[in-house]
């Protein structure tokens, strides 16, 4: 099995793109979670999505935000949002158990300078998404938590660390709360199977960085020690990122095998 997360960065806008990257990997991907979407549901191309094989969930929002879990096997109990009407008015939070595992598929808020509202926002945030997991799962679940989380845990996660210390996505606060999130019983799935590789998935549009590589790594794959050993590989795929026409997200898709239970 393979699961696929992806910041579209608006399926509207690069719905032609992820049909075309779908083809170059001969439609081997299982489960496809989408973030930032930037459309409601009545808008969202559900009928593109099933001629592909794909059942999709989604949790839309007009202009911003936004997700979704397309599936090629049927998905029940799917849950949109955390359940609180205060933190689903910004749609970021989609969940369903998915072939043996809990599968969270989350589009975290971007954040701001500190001492911003936005700053406190994105860490108000993270703490509701430790307490729907402590509330609701075990560590001894096998559980996945997949997407953009907007933050890059260590300095070898960015391109350039001096330069981009205490920034947007590497302030100390910021990385706190994804820790947080980790030591509630998630491992990191890329850096369990390569502790030193550089990868991001993550590039700015401005000034070709794509080309030299200068991005951070904010996509992940996260889950419990019981789905550790059903990991065969994690991969970045950037060939729909080094796209030049039509444009593409600022991020890559980052896909994890799974072997079957």
């Amino acid at each position: 099995m393979k699961i696929c997360t992806y910041n579209v960065n608006s399926i509207k806008s690069r719905k032609e793109l992820l049909f075309s990257w779908l083809n170059t990997r001969e439609n081997d991907i299982d489960l496809l979670c989408l973030q930032e979407l930037k459309c409601t549901e009545e808008h969202f191309p559900f009928s593109d999505f099933q001629n592909r094989g794909f059942h999709c969930d989604v949790f839309g929002q007009k202009t911003y935000n936004g997700v979704a879990i397309c599936s090629k096997f049927p998905l029940n109990h799917v849950q949109k949002g955390f359940g609180d009407e205060h933190w689903d008015q910004q749609k970021r939070f989609i969940a369903a158990p998915a072939q043996g595992f809990f599968l969270i598929n989350v589009y975290a808020p971007h954040g701001g300078f500190k001492g911003t509202d936005k700053f406190f926002y994105k860490r108000e945030w993270y703490e509701i998404l430790f307490h729907y997991l402590h509330q609701h799962y075990s560590p001894e679940d096998p559980v996945m938590l997949v997407g953009d989380c907007n933050v890059a845990r260590e300095d070898k996660d960015v391109f350039a660390p001096q330069i981009l210390q205490d920034s947007i996505g590497t302030m100390p606060e910021e990385r706190e709360e994804l820790r947080k999130i980790l030591d509630w019983g998630l491992v990191d799935t890329f850096r369990y199977l390569y502790p030193e590789k550089k990868q991001f998935t993550w590039w700015d549009y401005r000034g070709g960085a794509i080309w030299r590589d200068e991005g951070m790594r904010i996509d992940y794959v996260l889950c419990t020690q019981p789905l550790l050993e059903r990991i065969k590989d994690v991969e970045v795929d950037v060939w729909p990122r080094r796209r030049r026409s039509p444009k593409p997200s600022d991020h890559a898709p980052l896909i994890i095998s799974l072997d079957e239970e």
